[in-house]
């Protein structure tokens, strides 16, 4: 049987903006090295794969093109932008997910999707010296589990970053998100997402950033909702609210292909989920 994929545009309800992802629904799981070579195949910063649990409830993992990753915002939401346009969810409802990174939820909200994240807010830091290889002047600088956060001095200094990529390579985190909230304009915060080890170097939309910028920007500015901006070239666009320890990412999604993989074989050791 092949199997039906979709790429979707998430963070955006315009083509070819925002950040793309492959999205799978599967019957089971097969090996995992089926799924990472999708993945490769792809070549999208991640690939989703969802197999159905129950009414509202799916087994969801998330695969970059060089391996299987703990925590994905836009794949989330252009996996239940999918379930949706094929009628396994409505508007009003909302979908838990079992991840790497524990229960998730997306509820669908008219034209939009929220998702609900945990936070994931770092502690200020002495920038280490290989964040110099950004090529910036460093206004403030915390780290969390996975990313440093790098607040630079305004909109035009974000925009003109261009990091030496090899010099990043020897940080300790997965990622780096440089941003700011100074003459932004028709947002409260921008932001970019640099991932060195990855093929994409750069993240064109990142919701798991914004469960770190969602409190960075909250202390900072003395509020808990924010429109946000993901400035990379492709750009995307995020509602952002902290809420008792988790943040709601909201945002649309457009479907740009539908097709299937013409691979049964690699599909045929499914494992259950």
């Amino acid at each position: 049987m092949n199997i039906q994929i979709h790429i979707v545009d998430a963070f955006t309800a315009v083509p070819f903006k925002g950040n793309p992802a492959a999205v799978c629904v599967l019957d089971a799981f097969p090996e995992d090295s089926a799924m990472q070579q999708v993945a490769l195949e792809m070549n999208l910063s991640e690939t989703a794969f969802l197999v159905k649990k129950s009414t509202l409830e799916y087994n969801l993992r998330w695969f970059a093109p060089n391996a299987e990753v703990d925590l994905c915002g836009h794949a989330t939401l252009a996996a239940t932008h999918i379930l949706l346009e094929t009628g396994h969810v409505g508007v009003k409802d909302t979908v838990t997910y079992h991840t790497l990174s524990g229960l998730l939820r997306a509820r669908v909200i008219n034209t939009s999707i929220e998702l609900d994240f945990p936070e994931l807010a770092g502690e200020a830091v002495t920038p280490p010296a290989e964040l110099k290889a950004l090529g910036v002047k460093i206004v403030a600088c915390e780290q969390n589990r996975d990313n440093y956060l790098v607040e630079v001095r305004d909109y035009k200094t974000l925009l003109a970053c261009t990091p030496d990529f090899r010099a990043l390579l020897a940080l300790d985190r997965e990622g780096i998100i440089v941003t700011t909230a100074k003459d932004v304009p028709n947002y409260d915060f921008a932001s970019r997402y640099f991932v060195p080890n990855c093929t994409i170097s750069e993240d064109p939309v990142t919701g798991s950033a914004h469960t770190f910028l969602a409190p960075y920007w909250a202390k900072k500015l003395g509020k808990n909702t924010f429109h946000a901006i993901q400035a990379s070239k492709r750009q995307g666009v995020l509602d952002v609210t902290l809420d008792k320890g988790r943040v709601l990412i909201r945002g649309q999604a457009v479907t740009i292909l539908k097709g299937e993989l013409l691979l049964p074989n690699l599909f045929a050791k499914e494992k259950a989920a």
